[in-house]
């Protein structure tokens, strides 16, 4: 729950945007409608606090044209659109770090029809079109608040060749159960070993909550689950120290919670660093024990000359092993759709 919902007047005046304002105001949230669409006063006195005023608020507004036009996101889709910029967990890893400009507020897009209404002209004829919408947020993190995630899936069961994809750490999902998707989303937790969850995971549910409510989501209809179809994103993965014996104990704790047959992906996603995100999570978290050290890493490079850093070669081919390994001895019938 934010402390503070600002909304700019030109969110306040969308549909979707005055649905926001219903739900908040329900909560009894305070509630401000800025004079001006620009959004200032959102910072402290040093980093931590403008961290700590940001995370605590919630802004809605609208989405920019740059955002109407896609991207493709592969491995993960084929394309990527958003809800909202900013996630409510305090995640020590946080890949957005350096990724979003200015203060870490959460900013939420009131003008979600135009959103969806530019979809299908990405949609290619014949064939499946996958859309990921949680490259820059978590979208149940926010959903009590917006109900965005919910008219997302109910659009996707109602086209022919879209299929919707979104990952979460939240757990609260009865309210999405009994929705039309028609198997045109697949609904996907993030989850990870034990030590990662518990101390770097800040703010979001438990890992066995959230294999819960991934297990509701899969089950049949007839036993009260949604019968979607669902993923596992493992991620960030770390090499740290008993790795096999922790993520062996992830392990067993998904094949409990996912004891039967359905539709299953994993994803996983091995720990990486850029040398802003470092920078921007050592103000963030400075007593976090999140290793970052750039002596133990290979250095990769993307085609817009930006650095990030990876494991090495053995270190990477070890654990790519070890958990495709697993995945095909204990889910044999699920696909492993990338390891990055």
């Amino acid at each position: 729950m934010p402390d503070r919902v600002l909304f700019t007047p030109a969110a306040f005046d969308e549909s979707w945007g005055q649905q926001i304002y219903s739900r908040v105001q329900a909560l009894d949230l305070p509630i401000e409608v800025l004079p001006h669409n620009r959004l200032t006063g959102l910072r402290g006195e040093d980093e931590r606090e403008t961290y700590r005023l940001a995370k605590r608020t919630l802004a809605v507004v609208t989405a920019p044209p740059s955002r109407l036009k896609l991207s493709p996101i592969p491995p993960s889709a084929d394309w990527q659109f958003h809800l909202a910029e900013g996630c409510p967990a305090h995640c020590q890893y946080c890949y957005l770090a350096g990724s979003l400009p200015g203060p870490p507020v959460i900013r939420v897009f009131a003008n979600l029809p135009e959103i969806l209404s530019q979809l299908p002209s990405y949609e290619k004829p014949g064939t499946q079109t996958s859309f990921e919408v949680s490259c820059y947020t978590d979208p149940l993190g926010i959903e009590h608040l917006t109900g965005s995630l919910a008219e997302c899936i109910r659009y996707f069961g109602s086209r022919e060749q879209g299929y919707l994809r979104w990952v979460s750490k939240f757990d609260e999902v009865d309210h999405l159960l009994d929705l039309p998707h028609k198997g045109h989303t697949r609904c996907r937790v993030s989850v990870n070993a034990a030590p990662i969850a518990t101390r770097m995971e800040g703010g979001t549910a438990s890992v066995p909550a959230r294999l819960q409510a991934l297990r509701r989501l899969a089950l049949p209809k007839q036993e009260g689950g949604g019968n979607y179809p669902i993923g596992l994103v493992i991620a960030p993965i770390m090499a740290i120290e008993d790795w096999q014996h922790h993520y062996t104990k992830l392990f067993e704790s998904i094949s409990k919670a996912i004891d039967f047959d359905c539709d299953l992906t994993f994803e996983l996603i091995s720990h990486r660093f850029t040398p802003k995100s470092k920078q921007v999570l050592a103000n963030w978290y400075p007593r976090s024990p999140l290793e970052m050290d750039e002596a133990t890493r290979q250095v990769k490079r993307n085609k817009f000359g930006g650095t990030k850093y990876v494991y090495e070669p053995a270190t990477m081919k070890a654990l790519r092993q070890w958990f495709e390994q697993e995945i095909a001895k204990r889910f044999p019938k699920a696909q492993v759709l990338y390891w990055t």
